[in-house]
């Protein structure tokens, strides 16, 4: 066999994709050797040039189905390519997987998120990115300000069509559709397919081709799910429970910020690292408790859905849905944290007996059953720990004005009687 034909046995599966050879190299450096179902149905598509609607469960090799034709079509034609992700940490997550298939073939990306600086934001744009990856409300705001035009935009995907929906950026979608030329192509990946996807396909797509690797919110089969029915007030040792039984690395979802950093807290008095991450966390803050919980430093990240987008930790091996999510659809999501690429995984979620009609909505959605698992001996509440700053929070103490400073004069008693204050008012005897 001569070297040749060795180097291109290497890249199995993704040989026959229509792959360019340069492209097909990155990848085998990356040690990719066999694409994902939505993989290998929507990269020949989508090199063709044509639109598409993917559902495809979280976990399952989505983001590298649009950056591998992405990059390729991009080398072909001019113009450049725009990627739209609900939150911060998942355009973050899209512009790693571009920079890194892309490296070797001098592609230039750039990041339009909230939370980091827009000056060097401006000086990134200046210097011509052939892909930007943006949350909407940030590049709506580069936008008005003219900071960037979307006029050459020849390709368009939004990712995690449905939670950006959910989240109400809608009118901000539809501005940016507005601002970009409608001859393009656009890719729309989702995990559930609700109405309100179907009404943007049918507006702003043409003749697109629906790829379904699973049906629209099933969770995937190697997830083993639990249901725990709970008093809300026994939620905490239940999780002191499940926490010891389950040893490896855990994510752990609440409803709302105040929650999260509440049961942060909880989870620190139990003796386990643990991190949080919300909307009220600024990025470096979340980055910091995201990187801490990849290389081990935090057993336990608790997390509300809006900041959960773009968690992508291999090897997570219990999600536990501490509050049951607002949306029924992010159920779905947020169990497809663990379980992600093949692997085994579980999840565990606790429902209070007035939730029951949440539960069916969720099986519906799921078209599975959950039944009941027997609630465990519970421990004693733990004393929890002294209130400290969350990881990730040391900063230097601000220092007080002057205003703010007490002054060392006011412990002395004022004998001045009759005299005017220098506010202009009369001081009493």
């Amino acid at each position: 066999m001569t070297a040749d034909k060795t180097a291109r046995s290497s890249h199995n599966g993704f040989n026959g994709l229509g792959i360019a050879p340069g492209l097909l190299d990155a990848i085998d450096r990356l040690k990719f050797t066999e694409p994902t179902p939505i993989q290998q149905q929507s990269i020949p598509i989508a090199l063709e040039g044509k639109d598409i609607i993917a559902i495809a469960q979280t976990g399952t090799g989505k983001t590298l189905a649009y950056c591998i034709p992405m990059i390729q079509r991009l080398a072909q034609i001019k113009g450049r390519a725009l990627v739209i992700a609900p939150t911060r940490e998942l355009a973050i997550q899209v512009d790693e997987a571009l920079r890194t298939v892309g490296r070797s073939l001098g592609l230039r990306t750039t990041v339009l998120i909230g939370g980091t600086s827009q000056v060097n934001q401006l000086r990134s744009l200046e210097r011509k990115p052939r892909i930007i990856v943006a949350t909407p409300g940030r590049l709506i705001d580069h936008l008005e300000q003219r900071n960037v035009r979307l006029a050459d935009i020849r390709m368009l995907v939004l990712d995690e069509a449905d939670r950006m929906l959910d989240m109400g950026f809608a009118p901000q979608i539809n501005r940016i559709l507005a601002a970009i030329p409608k001859e393009r192509q656009m890719m729309l990946f989702s995990a559930t397919i609700p109405k309100e996807i179907m009404t943007l396909a049918r507006r702003e797509m043409k003749l697109p081709i629906h790829v379904e690797v699973a049906p629209s919110g099933t969770a995937p089969d190697e997830i083993v799910q639990e249901m725990f029915f709970v008093e809300k007030g026994a939620k905490t040792q239940l999780l002191d429970v499940i926490l010891a039984r389950y040893l490896g690395p855990v994510l752990v979802f609440t409803r709302t910020k105040h929650g999260a950093r509440k049961l942060a807290r909880e989870v620190r008095s139990m003796e386990h690292a643990a991190a949080e991450i919300h909307s009220n966390r600024s990025l470096p803050q979340r980055r910091e408790a995201l990187d801490g919980f990849k290389s081990g430093k935090y057993r336990v990240l608790v997390a509300t859905d809006v900041a959960s987008r773009g968690i992508d930790v291999s090897g997570i091996e219990l999600v536990v849905n501490y509050d049951l999510p607002t949306n029924t659809e992010d159920y779905v999501h947020r169990i497809g944290r663990t379980g992600r690429a093949g692997h085994s995984g579980r999840s565990v979620s606790f429902a209070t007996l007035d939730q029951k009609q949440d539960v069916k909505n969720i099986e519906r959605l799921i078209r599975t059953d959950l039944p009941a698992s027997e609630l465990p001996a519970l421990p004693p509440r733990r004393r929890q720990v002294p209130l400290t700053k969350p990881p990730g929070s040391d900063r230097p103490a601000r220092r007080r004005s002057s205003a703010q400073r007490p002054s060392k004069k006011s412990s002395r008693p004022h004998r001045h009687s009759g005299r005017i204050s220098p506010g202009g008012r009369k001081r009493r005897k």
